[in-house]
């Protein structure tokens, strides 16, 4: 997760993503629902404004947008969360996900073949979720009380369901699975629970957190 807050304004305002971060107290509840309203608001008016960008921004303004993808690691994290709040909204709150990819990718396929290749083409779009429990968030929150170790996606998860407060730990010892592909940021993780990243080796890295925790008992 990017905690950088001066970033330049986009959707969020610097104020805005403050205040998702916990850096900006609001004394009054009225105060904070505004905040909400006003991110909610532009939440949907810069959703919006992607059917105006697709269908009017220049190539050459779309090329410079996302030429360094594949060596902008923060802008390549953003790409994903993008999809994944997408992806909770819609399925989360009965929407189908896939009846919004399907023809987002079909009508970008023939539009890649008529301008690319000057070619009229038939694209079947295939998508397919299967999920498989490997552990509850109560067997995570054990294995940190005792000390043992920990994936980068299963830290990511006790975070993002947040009832759990991670930083009551001295440190966290991390370990990368053999197909690490995909897996969330060490070094964002570390930001987000204001912690110092230590690498161990090449597969295993510590979070020490004592001086989060020596600073909230005071």
């Amino acid at each position: 997760m990017n905690t950088d807050t001066d970033r330049e304004r986009g959707v969020l305002s610097p104020a805005d993503r403050a205040y998702l971060l916990g850096e900006r107290e609001m004394n009054h509840e009225q105060s904070k629902r505004n905040a909400e309203a006003r991110i909610r608001r532009r939440i949907h008016a810069a959703t919006l404004d992607f059917d105006l960008l697709l269908h009017t921004l220049p190539e050459k303004d779309r090329k410079q947008v996302f030429e360094r993808t594949t060596t902008d690691e923060a802008f390549l994290d953003g790409l994903r969360a993008m999809l994944a709040f997408v992806y909770l909204g819609t399925v989360k709150y009965g929407v189908d996900f896939e009846a919004i990819l399907e023809p987002a990718v079909r009508s970008s396929e023939e539009y890649l073949a008529a301008t690319n290749r000057e070619e009229t083409v038939s694209v079947d779009v295939t998508f397919d979720v299967e999920t498989t429990v490997e552990s509850s968030l109560g067997d995570l929150t054990e294995r940190l009380a005792a000390q043992e170790p920990v994936t980068p996606r299963e830290l990511f998860s006790i975070v993002m369901q947040g009832d759990y407060d991670a930083t009551r730990h001295d440190r966290i010892t991390v370990v990368r699975t053999a197909d690490g592909d995909g897996e969330p940021s060490l070094e964002r993780l570390a930001a987000y629970l204001d912690g110092e990243l230590r690498h161990v080796t090449d597969s295993r890295a510590v979070i020490d957190l004592e001086a989060v925790g020596d600073s909230a008992d005071h």
